[in-house]
């Protein structure tokens, strides 16, 4: 119900307000960090190296546009979890839903956005970086 909700007002050219829950984006968008997500207008795509969100089943996935490309008149979107070992399936221009605009942290603590947004991440420092970071958690948390 909420995805749809999210996909409408994207539809209706509405800047959305989601939750990020996970670690592929990190460090750039830590879980629980707020993700303001724009609609993409006709044809103004996003630029390699911005972060994008796509449409799924499950909901909104957001990851960085690696690249674009075409084939057979159709237009296709590769993108990537910053902390990502692989690039995610191509994604067709329609099951974009926009491009993030604006990251808040928790409460206080810093903003990104527009050009701090776009960057070349270095994914395996990345995936060993969220190891880490994944495993003091547990640690902290049987103490």
């Amino acid at each position: 119900m909420v995805k749809e909700v999210g996909f409408s007002l994207l539809a209706e050219g509405k800047t959305i307000r989601i939750r990020a829950d996970g670690y592929s984006m990190y460090p750039a968008i830590k879980p629980g960090s707020v993700i303001y997500i724009e609609p993409v207008i006709d044809d103004q795509y996003p630029a390699p190296g911005e972060v994008i969100s796509w449409k799924r089943d499950a909901g909104f996935v957001v990851h960085r546009l690696k690249r674009i490309t075409s084939e057979e008149g159709k237009t296709f979107f590769i993108t990537r979890g910053d902390s990502c070992a692989y690039e995610d399936q191509p994604v067709l221009k329609d099951q974009v839903a926009g491009k993030v605009v604006r990251v808040e942290s928790a409460p206080g603590k810093r903003t990104v956005s527009g050009y701090q947004l776009i960057r070349k991440p270095n994914y395996l420092y990345n995936r060993l970086l969220v190891w880490f970071v994944i495993r003091l958690k547990k640690v902290l948390n049987r103490g």
